[in-house]
Formats: structure tokens, C-alpha cells, sequence
């Protein structure tokens, strides 16, 4: 690990000031940490949010859940109010890597991170959930632009995330054994805005798919999006799944996730 200044301010304004420069901010750690000390990453400051009171909460907020960003993945899975409101958010939550993960990851840093495997970004455009930062507010549609890439500004610091409370919902994930990462993860929700398929673990960043949705528009039931397929071309390759592999599970576990939102 290379040497670098540790910093734990008190308010937003303080952790703001000192995001500057290569500062990173640090939300958990599960990521950025390891990254670290293996000197695949480094910072000249880390910035340690864990001491804001204002950045941690979970509340329902008329039509929508508002998560503060630095919730633990723990905390999301076992509140009732998520779990009323959105069971398909609070069960995603609870299937997050093993108990250690849950109970030191954030909400916030999941998604600031943005990992192309990771589960919280299916569940942002998948029920079109809104980010709010230090500065703005970001359309989960925008927020996620490439691999490990967002469109947070250098030194914006995400505040809660605001998720809008569907009909019903379901996310199903075809988990790597290990790391409990998804190889193919679908959050499928249908609301006051219409029907949602989003796709994490397939491509180098999350994203949705306008064929299933128009279907499962038209008929919400399994059998509408048999015939859907996703184009290889763009998918991940690795030794644990083919490009081929991973778009032909999408349709499997989106169909495995419209059952479980009609029985939900």
C-alpha cells in the first residue's frame, strides 16, 4: 500500500474541502481498500465519511424510499421500511457478498464505485432511482457510464439515493460462487412509469434491455420474453462464463425474476 493522508471529517462541507486532487473518498471500503493494498490503486488522501450523521438513514418519502449514502448493505436488507416498501430492494441487499461485506459496505460507495458485477446499480436503473449528490441530482438513466466510470464530477460526494416505489419488483443474480458477484444479475420492476428490465454483471456496465420491457408492457408474465435475446457482441468473457454464456442467461434470469415478482 502506498503512503497517503487519512482524513475523518464531520460534515459534508468538511469531506467536500478535502476531495480534491487524486483524494478519494472512502465509504466502506470493501473495494477501495483491497485495491490498495495490492498497489492497484492509490490516493494522496483518503477521505472517511463514516463519522457524517447526515449521509446515514433510511425513510419513506411519499412515492419513494430515500436511502442515505452511507447506509451498510446490512442496514438496507433488514430495515422495514425498504423491506414494505421495496422487498425485492432489501432482499438484493441481503444477498451482497457474505455477512463481514454487508455489515461495512454502503450503499453510496457501491454505486460510486460502479463495478460492472455489482448488484446496487440494477436496482438504481431497474427502479429508476434517482442520485443525489453534494451538488445535483442524477437520473440513475445517466449515472452509470462505462466500466468503473460514472457521472460524478471529481470530488462530488453522493448523498441518498431515491428509489421509487414500484408495483412489484424482483431481482435474481446467477452468483460466482466466491465472490458472490453477480455473472448475471436482473432487476425487472413494473410501476407508474412503466416496466423496467435492467442487467448488471453482462456487459461493462449495467444497463436495460427496451425489447423485455416493451413485452412485459404488453404482458407481464414470463412467456412474453422467451423469444428475447441479447447480442453476445459487448458481453464479458472471463474463465467463469463465456460472452455467449452470459446473454443467453439474461432472458433466463429475467424470466426467473418476472416469477418471482408475480408471486411476491
Amino acid at each position: 500500500m502506498y503512503d497517503f493522508e487519512y482524513q475523518r471529517p464531520a460534515d459534508v462541507g468538511q469531506a467536500v474541502a478535502a476531495g480534491g486532487g487524486d483524494a478519494r473518498y472512502l465509504a466502506g471500503g470493501q473495494s477501495l481498500v483491497q485495491s490498495m493494498k495490492l498497489r492497484l490503486a492509490s490516493a494522496s488522501t483518503l477521505v472517511d465519511l463514516s463519522g457524517i450523521k447526515g449521509l446515514t438513514g433510511i425513510e419513506r418519502s411519499g412515492s419513494s424510499v430515500v436511502i442515505g449514502a452511507m447506509s451498510r448493505h446490512a442496514e438496507v436488507a433488514r430495515s422495514q421500511v425498504v423491506r414494505e416498501a421495496i422487498p425485492a430492494l432489501a432482499d438484493l441487499a441481503g444477498g451482497i457478498g457474505d455477512q463481514m461485506v454487508r455489515n461495512m459496505g454502503t450503499i453510496g460507495g457501491s454505486i460510486a464505485n460502479a463495478d460492472p458485477a455489482a448488484c446496487y446499480p440494477a436496482a438504481v436503473l431497474g427502479l429508476g432511482a434517482t442520485v443525489k449528490t453534494d451538488r445535483r441530482s442524477i437520473a440513475g438513466d445517466d449515472f452509470f457510464t462505462d466500466l468503473f466510470t460514472t457521472a460524478l464530477e471529481p470530488g462530488e460526494l453522493i448523498v441518498s439515493v431515491s428509489f421509487t416505489v414500484p408495483q412489484r419488483a424482483a431481482y435474481v443474480k446467477f452468483k460466482q460462487p466466491a465472490s458472490r458477484f453477480a455473472m448475471v444479475g436482473v432487476m425487472v420492476s413494473q410501476g407508474a412509469g412503466g416496466v423496467r428490465v435492467a442487467v448488471t454483471g453482462v456487459r461493462s456496465h449495467v444497463f436495460r434491455v427496451p425489447e423485455m420491457e416493451q413485452a412485459l408492457a404488453r404482458d407481464f408474465r414470463p412467456e412474453a420474453i422467451a423469444g428475447a435475446r441479447i447480442d453476445p457482441a459487448g458481453c464479458n468473457s472471463d474463465l467463469h462464463g463465456s460472452a455467449e454464456y452470459r446473454a443467453a442467461m439474461v432472458t433466463v434470469m429475467a424470466r426467473r425474476a418476472v416469477e418471482k415478482a408475480l408471486a411476491g
